[in-house]
């Protein structure tokens, strides 16, 4: 019996990171992406020219293609691995059905059309059972996995069975991999990390010291903790490190995007300038939005993330909402 194949959805570092990982354990893989210089490149040179240009690839254990409905025809696993916010342009152009397909996401964002995280929009989009939906969560940057430095990965869906087949063919010397079924729950930690990653970034920026962003992250996994509470109670260890692991190293990393974003916010820079001077897309910037409004449902007490949205999208002055904020962290 013939193995189930992987596709690859996404263009950029984590999906580049990703498709590294499964060519260490696939004979072929599919790998979509929009831009068709990169494929060229890829194809000629055997490396992504905009993203881990390091990660030399073999062309013979790759199915490249921008037509996303070759790629779905081609796996019966298909990782989406794109930003939140183009999702949905992306499936726009399905021609083929997911039905019998199964869905992980390694986005890490809401998706602003459904207002609903990756899984349970595919779940009430596009009627995929949640036993073929899946997340793929850190805390791994995709820098490290090229410079193959060791990392940890959760693998999370409700069929265990699915979860270890994709645990199993992203795992090598350097990644090891361990499965959950807390679906929702680390799909929020993902979502939320990036939130909380912004926040430090902009505290750094306004030249606050490391006892400070000690106390933020501190206040952020409660706050984590009592937001994924509201929307979906199960037994959970919020320290494990799909949820702190993964909000530590995108709160502190150098390689962290929303970090970096946030930082850029700290110093002075508009949300449009500081969106323009990255080459990458901040996924927390998208978030902030997505939970603050989600929160007016489950009204958690989630004072970093209303600081963050209320610097992003109604313009307050950051360093004024960051002197506020510390007076509410303990």
């Amino acid at each position: 019996m013939e193995k189930p194949k992987f596709a690859v959805i996404g263009g950029g570092s984590w999906a580049t990171a990703i498709a590294k990982m499964l060519c260490a354990n696939q004979d072929k893989i599919a790998w979509y992406m929009r831009n068709t210089y990169a494929l060229e490149c890829i194809k000629h040179q055997k490396h992504n020219p905009n993203y881990l240009s390091s990660v030399e690839f073999d062309n013979n254990k790759l199915f490249l293609t921008n037509d996303i409905n070759e790629a779905i025809t081609f796996a019966d696993y298909i990782i989406f691995a794109i930003p939140s916010a183009f999702l949905s342009d992306e499936l726009e152009k399905l021609t083929v059905s997911l039905s019998d397909k199964i869905i992980f996401s390694a986005i890490k964002g809401i998706v602003p059309e459904s207002s609903l995280i990756v899984g349970e929009h595919f779940n009430t989009k596009y009627k995929i059972p949640f036993n073929n939906i899946g997340v793929i969560t850190g805390p791994c940057h995709a820098e490290e996995v090229a410079m193959e430095r060791l990392s940890y990965l959760t693998i999370a869906c409700n069929d265990r069975t699915k979860a270890k087949y994709v645990a199993k063919n992203l795992s090598s010397y350097y990644i090891k991999a361990k499965t959950t079924d807390d679906i929702i729950g680390t799909e929020y930690a993902a979502v939320l990390k990036n939130i909380y990653s912004i926040a430090a970034g902009i505290a750094h920026g306004l030249g606050y010291g490391d006892n400070f962003q000690a106390v933020l992250m501190s206040n952020a996994i409660r706050e984590m903790k009592k937001f994924i509470r509201k929307v979906h109670r199960m037994k959970r260890n919020i320290n494990n490190s799909a949820y702190l692991g993964d909000l530590l190293v995108t709160g502190y990393s150098v390689f962290s995007r929303n970090r970096m974003f946030g930082n850029m916010i700290g110093k002075g820079y508009t949300v449009k300038s500081a969106q323009m001077e990255m080459s990458m897309v901040a996924e927390g910037y998208y978030a902030a939005k997505s939970a603050y409004l989600l929160n007016k449902e489950y009204k958690a007490d989630t004072p970093i993330i209303d600081a963050v949205y209320r610097v992003l999208y109604e313009g307050k002055e950051a360093k004024a909402e960051f002197r506020k904020l510390t007076e509410k962290l303990n």
